[in-house]
């Protein structure tokens, strides 16, 4: 197999080639439905799990080596950035995404993580030029130091929540010099353990400050994006208060900050919570909070975040089939928050594990658009709710009945026939048009 520095670049083959770094069905500039593949999927790079990961789990240490050479803290997140950036280039990916402390080392106090934190936010902003890259988001690790162990914004300690406020404000310092669209709060560890320590109501009130404080301060510097969350039901807090979508949205809304903030949804997230990808990049859709994804899979026989590379296909293809359905990406876009395997320990398989992502998710891209072209689940949808066009169901949708007034229809009615929902019948429509020559 080839070395990853003899790989140039990864070329569209088409679904026939057996050539392994290649692209099977993503070609980027690739018109379909008026609009380059490139701009369908906006695809990032995730630097935490690409350039960082080095293999270690819960029960070992590396496997591989992301030092690339370099023992000096600096020259070896410069030469993270260089590799970065020659990954993207190879792999046609125009965006990125990181947390402050995946780009720069951390030094000895907070100024001193921050100041190594803007100097290579300058590296980076020379290398964007160079390979015309830009950032899709940034955020704040506000949750790996062990000052953040009782949570950041929802922390007992003031001094903390001030912490936490610093590394947001240079994390959107950076997104507005990098050309940043969203900016992500992760809340790992806004929630609690056990209610007995816990002044709940004093939480969640101050998870609503930090948020309209950071809001203020980016729209304050011209960041123009989208504030996101990022929904997750548990790993490592037992009761986190960003627990799915809909607990997302409705604090939201409690809050006055629906608008502002959109949902930053990753499908391993939505595994965790008991949802599927599709549930979740449903609601957001009819809440008006869709905008980014974190695309990666989990392992159903795992109970935890693993992280992998989508290769499902019905997955992304019901994921594209939402995203098509919201209007597409604006801000947001197809971030691969995910990692090689542990086994999986070189350059390449970098590479390899990108190319069978990118390619699952332009496959599930042609094949929602041939979905929703079909057009028989959209039919099927509409005559499984013909009910509400006319008489009583028109009436209740246009808000001239009263709880009497049904009362009254119900009790004339000899009958109540429910039609029958074909759930198998419309999996079979999906394979057909998959599997259709």
């Amino acid at each position: 197999m080839k070395k990853y520095s003899d790989i140039k670049k990864i070329e569209y083959l088409g679904p026939q080639s057996k050539e392994p770094f290649a692209f099977k069905y993503y070609n980027p500039d690739e018109i379909i439905h008026g609009k380059k593949m490139r701009d369908h999927l906006r695809f990032a790079m995730s630097y935490w799990h690409t350039i960082d990961y080095a293999g270690t789990d819960m029960f070992g240490g590396n496997t591989g080596d992301k030092t690339f050479g370099k023992t000096d803290p600096m020259e070896m997140f410069k030469a993270k950035a260089d590799f970065a950036f020659d990954l993207m280039d190879k792999l046609s990916i125009d965006l990125y995404c990181f947390h402050d402390v995946d780009i720069a080392p951390e030094g000895k106090t907070l100024k001193e993580s921050l100041d190594n934190f803007y100097t290579m936010v300058d590296y980076l902003d020379k290398l964007q030029k160079k390979y015309n890259k830009r950032l899709l988001w940034s955020t704040a690790n506000n949750f790996g130091d062990k000052k953040f162990m009782a949570g950041a914004a929802t922390s007992p300690n003031a001094d903390v929540f001030a912490c936490a406020a610093a590394k947001v404000k240079a994390c959107l310092d950076a997104d507005v010099k990098l050309g940043g669209t969203c900016y992500v709060f992760w809340g790992g560890r806004e929630g609690y353990d056990t209610l007995i320590n816990t002044d709940m109501g004093l939480e969640l009130d101050n998870m609503a400050r930090f948020l309209r404080i950071a809001r203020d301060y980016g729209r304050k510097i011209g960041f123009k994006g989208d504030f996101l969350l990022e929904p997750k039901p548990k790993e490592p807090t037992k009761h986190q208060y960003d627990f799915d979508t809909a607990t997302c949205c409705n604090f939201l809304r409690q809050y006055d900050l629906l608008g502002d903030f959109k949902m930053n949804i990753e499908a391993n997230h939505a595994t965790l919570a008991g949802h599927t990808f599709q549930h979740e990049l449903r609601v957001a859709r009819l809440n008006g909070a869709f905008c980014s994804v974190d695309a990666n899979q989990g392992d159903p026989m795992l109970g935890w975040d693993t992280d992998q590379f989508p290769t499902n296909i019905y997955d992304t293809i019901y994921a594209m089939y939402e995203i098509i359905k919201a209007g597409g990406f604006t801000n947001g876009g197809l971030n691969f928050d995910s990692k090689t395997r542990r086994q999986s320990n070189t350059l390449e398989d970098i590479l390899l594990a990108y190319i069978a992502g990118m390619d699952t998710f332009a496959l599930g891209l042609r094949l929602a658009y041939k979905l929703i072209e079909d057009g028989r689940i959209d039919e099927f949808i509409e005559r499984r709710y013909a009910s509400y066009k006319s008489g009583i169901g028109k009436d209740i949708i246009d808000g001239k009945v009263t709880l009497e007034s049904l009362a009254d229809y119900a009790c004339k009615l000899d009958h109540v026939e429910v039609e029958s929902g074909r759930q198998e019948y419309l999996e079979a429509i999906v394979n057909n048009v998959i599997f259709e020559k």
